[in-house]
Order: C-alpha cells, then sequence, then structure tokens
C-alpha cells in the first residue's frame, strides 16, 4: 500500500496567523500518526512563515513515524537544519525565495551535477534523498544519475487535468513511473492530489511507494474532522 506522509505546513499558517500556540503543531502532528498517517512532511522556507525552523527540532523529538522535511538545498540553512535533525527522507525543492507554494521540478539535466552534489551530502549521514520532479522521463533520467534515492513527481498537472480527462492527465505519470521502476529509483508524489483524484492516481501509477498531501487534507479537515480525513484518504491508497 502507498503511504500517506501529512503535510502540517497548513496548521502552523493557522497558528502563525494569531501568535501563541493555536493549533498546537506538535499535537497535530501527533494525533495524525495517531489516526494512520505513516508519516509526517514539513516544507519549512526562509521567511518561516509557516513552518518554523524551531518546530522542526521539536517535531524530530516526537515523531515516531517517518520524518519527511521538504526544502530548497541551495539555502544553507536549509540543508544545516536538514543534517542536524537526521529526518528518514529529505525532498530536494527547486523552491525560490518567497514563493507561495511550489509550481516546477528540478531540471535534473542542467542541475545534475549540482544535485549529484548535494545528494551525497544527505546520503553521506543516512538520510534518504528525493527529488521533486515534473513528469517527464528526460528528467527521472537526470534525476537517477545524481545517486538519488527516490522521485516525487510532481502532480499539480495531473490534478488540473483530472476532470477534464482523467486517462490522458496520467499519461506522463505512468511513463515517468515506469522509467523510474526500471531504473530502480522510488517513486513519491505530492500537490494537489486530494479526496477526488487520489485513488485514480495511486492505481494507475506503478511502484507508487508515498504521496505527501497537505492543503486539501487539512482543508477536508475542516469540514470532516482530522482523524476521519485521514481515514478517507488512506481508502484512497488501498
Amino acid at each position: 500500500m502507498t503511504k500517506l506522509s501529512v503535510n502540517i505546513n497548513k496548521i502552523a499558517t493557522l497558528r502563525n496567523s494569531r501568535g501563541g500556540n493555536n493549533p498546537d503543531l506538535i499535537k497535530v502532528a501527533l494525533d495524525c500518526e495517531r489516526f494512520g498517517a505513516q508519516g509526517i512532511t514539513v516544507h519549512p522556507r526562509p521567511d518561516e512563515r509557516h513552518i518554523r525552523y524551531q518546530d522542526v527540532y521539536d517535531l524530530k523529538a516526537v515523531i515516531a513515524t517517518e520524518f519527511n522535511i521538504e526544502g530548497n538545498c541551495k539555502e544553507d540553512k536549509f540543508v544545516d537544519l536538514v543534517l542536524a535533525n537526521q529526518p528518514a527522507q529529505v525532498t530536494l525543492v527547486p523552491d525560490a525565495e518567497g514563493q507561495i507554494t511550489s509550481n516546477h521540478g528540478w531540471d535534473t539535466i542542467k542541475h545534475k551535477d549540482y544535485l549529484k552534489e548535494m545528494v551525497a551530502v544527505f546520503q553521506k549521514e543516512g538520510i534518504r534523498v528525493s527529488i521533486f520532479v515534473d513528469p517527464v522521463v528526460e528528467m527521472v533520467e537526470g534525476a537517477a544519475e545524481t545517486g538519488t534515492d527516490r522521485i516525487e513527481l510532481y502532480t499539480e498537472a495531473y490534478a488540473h487535468n483530472y476532470f477534464a480527462d482523467r486517462e490522458k492527465a496520467v499519461l506522463n505519470y505512468i511513463a515517468a513511473a515506469r522509467h523510474a521502476n526500471k531504473l530502480g529509483l522510488g517513486i513519491n508524489a505530492g500537490h494537489d492530489l486530494d479526496l477526488h483524484n487520489l485513488h485514480y492516481f495511486a492505481q494507475s501509477v506503478p511502484g507508487l511507494l508515498e504521496v505527501s498531501i497537505g492543503h486539501a487534507l487539512i482543508s477536508d479537515a475542516l469540514y470532516l474532522g482530522l482523524e476521519t480525513t485521514i481515514q478517507r484518504y488512506l481508502e484512497q491508497l488501498v
């Protein structure tokens, strides 16, 4: 079964909007685990507008499932944070400073030498590395040449086109996943996956190991409650 990692950035955004500690980010993370999530994902950014760097230390101290830290490895502060906390996985995302959300994968051909160097930095410390890529066979090929353990397929295009033609929307992801499988890469996926489109994606993409979902899941939890929402997302992955 594909694992569900819950991205809790939006919980931090809500907390930060009023100061204080409501909602309690640590409690939410522990509740996500208790309700069945197999991992917790955070994506700290330099301005700390949602996840704060201290949050990462606090979460690392209590999380029992897989801890995944996403971010741009061109930020020295991010690299230092990951090395200090030794998560199970680091996901390398090419975000620009101030970017609202991730909106493209790495050009693994253009940045291959750089990524190869950074992958080695994290792997040396026993941290599994995943590189955020668009569903393009050439980008998967380039990622494999960096020595990364996994790729994370950027799924915004799939989600955007799902209702118009879901079979067409998933084609590039199937091709990318098949090539990744052939090259021995693990496959993660994330961005705009939700209760409408997740099941079809998980059933269609071969070798899908993990999905990271935040915005949609937290939004659904406003109506359904966190426990019910996590259970419903898990049901989509069976």
